[in-house]
């Protein structure tokens, strides 16, 4: 029991999402979609700091994997 009372609640939520949005600049997201086609970001540069180049990447071919012995 008491399962009532949340039911309601997210009843109410969903009712208020779906009847009340919220104020939308519209202007803004044409802005975010219409893009230029291409990112002025260079995402490299992003994960540079997580990439090692200094490691051994020999054993990444899964064709020289071996597989163990029992």
């Amino acid at each position: 029991m008491g399962r009532g009372r949340a039911k309601a609640k997210q009843t109410k939520v969903a009712r208020e999402l779906k009847y009340h949005s919220p104020n939308t600049d519209l202007a803004a997201l044409q802005r975010e979609l219409g893009g230029s086609g291409k990112s002025d970001r260079n995402f490299d540069d992003d994960y540079k700091e997580y990439v090692d180049d200094d490691e051994d990447h020999s054993d990444d071919d899964p064709d020289n994997w071996v597989r163990p012995t029992r």
